[in-house]
């Protein structure tokens, strides 16, 4: 068990500087970031909500206060990873989807760790 709550907080942890990372540069670094949604055809007007999503996502799940808002946190950022994926394979970025492949792997050791420590009925 203490091995478990290991691998999940490191895993939890890493998504979540990951996470602030990205929202950090969403602000910081506004138009590049608009650049590359237009590149793989998001509109400009997503890059802050975006941001202020993926720090409430890392605030849920961490503190843990609502099961529900820490659920939907957890979905939340399960289909950001796959757009996220998707959209920098159909723009032909190379490797550029790799980063979105590490945290989508996080996020479901994560949730797994999570549900197997906590052992929560489904939602």
């Amino acid at each position: 068990m203490k091995l478990q709550k290991a691998i999940y907080w490191a895993a939890t942890g890493l998504l979540s500087l990951l996470m602030l990372y990205t929202a950090t540069m969403y602000f910081v670094k506004h138009q590049t970031l608009v650049e590359v949604f237009a590149r793989l055809g998001y509109p400009a007007y997503l890059v802050y909500p975006l941001a202020v999503v993926k720090i409430r996502g890392i605030i849920a799940i961490v503190t843990k206060r609502s099961r529900i808002l820490k659920e939907w946190a957890y979905a939340g950022f399960f289909f950001d990873f796959i757009l996220a994926m998707s959209a920098h394979i159909n723009a032909g970025d190379g490797l550029y989807f790799l980063p979105a492949l590490v945290c989508l792997i996080l996020l479901m050791i994560s949730y797994t760790l999570d549900r197997m420590i906590n052992k929560k009925q489904p939602v």
